[in-house]
């Protein structure tokens, strides 16, 4: 099994940013307004305001990305992952759900958020195995269901 590699995003990474965010998107629902806002411009939506985004790779090749949403000081929202269909299955989702946590904690944050849809099976059941709960929804995206916190230990 190849190696999966996470990397910080950098600018030249915005294209596979959209595209792999754009393919299931498109997939299983449709581009709403602030997907088309994110995907085109995430140093100004995500980066600058404080969040992170990472990236997968696998024998050089970028097949998959997350983004963390600063909502507050302390919590972070997970948003815009994708795995290149062609690379499921060998915990890429995993591996960037794990990073991103991570980068959480060393944030100190309280709490990461996040929406997404009961139709993708799959990502719930990452989720729920990552220690999420749902919890009451609200919230910007059209597409979502359900909403789901996990909430980050604190340092005793």
């Amino acid at each position: 099994m190849a190696e999966v590699k996470i990397i910080v995003y950098q600018a030249s990474h915005q294209k596979y940013f959209e595209s792999l965010n754009r393919s299931w998107i498109e997939k299983f629902f449709w581009m709403e307004p602030i997907d088309v806002a994110v995907l085109q411009n995430p140093d100004t939506h995500i980066l600058q305001k404080g969040g992170q985004i990472f990236m997968a790779e696998c024998d050089g090749q970028v097949i998959g990305t997350v983004a963390l949403k600063a909502v507050s000081e302390n919590i972070f929202e997970f948003t815009k992952m994708a795995v290149d269909e062609k690379f499921q299955g060998i915990k890429a989702g995993e591996k960037l759900a794990l990073a991103a946590i991570q980068y959480c904690q060393s944030k100190k944050a309280r709490a990461i958020i996040l929406y997404s849809n009961t139709k993708l099976i799959p990502a719930i059941t990452l989720y729920r195995k990552l220690g999420f709960a749902e919890v009451p929804l609200d919230g910007i995206y059209e597409r979502s269901d359900i909403k789901m916190e996990l909430t980050l230990e604190e340092d005793v």
